[in-house]
């Protein structure tokens, strides 16, 4: 009940940043230093309490950077500012892309040697990458990110046989484009196809209303979305619209370094109590945690476990209570 989670990254160590930024560390000391913030981001996610951490995406740059890296068919244009005087290396697509090989199952075999405990391994959605990523080999986008999540369906394929067990696809530029929505839903269901593993996908920014309600035809078991900077509105959504999937639903702020109190999560629970029944809903931040600091991250899982477990006693208290009053032994 109320199964706590991630959505994926965690804020970088700074010791970590200043030895890769080091133009004097060797290859070698860098993947010891990224080995060693693997599991200090596992062991502090431990500490917090969460049920199903991440690795934190220690070794990934940016979402989209990452994987076109590892894709046959990109090049890099070079940084593109994307907020504030936040950058990513921009990559455009010049020729067919091609699948190299698994982008992601070492990290996870790591990850998975370094905790006891059960691991959500996320991806980068076709759509997503197509979107932020120059086109200029293929006729449209739609037939970009076609070819894209036949590349991401290998690379689940390959992680699920490797013992990833719930695998997240992330899609924060589906609800930017209510144009596409459709096909982009298709282009989803293409890459999750046959992958035999528990299946979310994650979607943040933009309008929600306009995913609906064709993204319910998503082939996935959860759909893990912001709600606490939204203030919970889009629940109305799913109520509208009759939704019967898990929800990870987002109690944390990630956009905001004030810690929540344990009675904000809590009351962010009693409103998804209101549309879905509590063995469906996983309880995670709103996205990815790295814009905060380290230990704003960790006191903000802290408070989001502990909201969790409060809300778990106190439905159990409220069955038994029902029972006893029926006469129900």
């Amino acid at each position: 009940m109320f199964t706590t989670s991630v959505i994926g990254s965690y804020p970088k160590p700074k010791w970590l940043l200043r030895t890769l930024s080091n133009r004097k560390t060797s290859e070698e000391e860098k993947r010891s230093a990224l080995d060693d913030a693997v599991r200090l981001v596992l062991k502090e996610q431990e500490l917090a309490g969460v049920d199903i951490p991440s690795d934190g995406e220690m070794r990934r740059t940016e979402m989209t950077e990452y994987f076109t890296s590892r894709i046959g068919g990109f090049v890099f244009k070079g940084p593109v500012r994307v907020w504030g005087n936040n950058y990513f290396n921009k990559a455009a697509v010049v020729d067919r892309v091609t699948y190299l090989g698994p982008m992601l199952v070492d990290e996870f075999r790591f990850a998975r040697a370094s905790t006891e405990r059960r691991l959500k391994v996320p991806i980068t959605g076709p759509y997503t990458i197509a979107d932020w990523s120059f086109n200029e080999y293929y006729r449209d986008k739609l037939e970009l990110a076609d070819d894209l999540a036949g590349i991401i369906n290998r690379e689940m394929r390959e992680l699920a046989a490797a013992g990833a067990d719930f695998l997240q696809v992330d899609e924060p530029a589906m609800s930017t484009h209510p144009e596409e929505v459709s096909w982009a839903v298709d282009v989803l269901n293409k890459a999750v196809a046959g992958v035999p593993a528990k299946l979310a996908v994650h979607i943040c920014y933009g309008e929600y209303r306009s995913l609906f309600p064709r993204v319910l035809d998503a082939k996935v078991d959860q759909f893990a979305l912001e709600f606490t900077n939204r203030r919970f509105r889009d629940l109305g959504l799913l109520k509208e619209y009759g939704y019967q999937k898990e929800l990870g639903l987002g109690v944390i702020d990630v956009h905001n370094p004030k810690v929540e109190t344990v009675e904000e999560v809590k009351e962010g629970i009693r409103k998804a109590l209101e549309v879905l029944p509590p063995e469906k809903i996983y309880v995670n931040p709103d996205c990815g945690l790295k814009l905060l600091s380290k230990e704003t991250a960790l006191e903000k899982l802290k408070v989001m476990v502990r909201g969790a477990r409060e809300m778990e006693r106190e439905v159990e208290t409220d069955s038994r209570i029902r029972q006893l009053s029926s006469g129900i032994p």
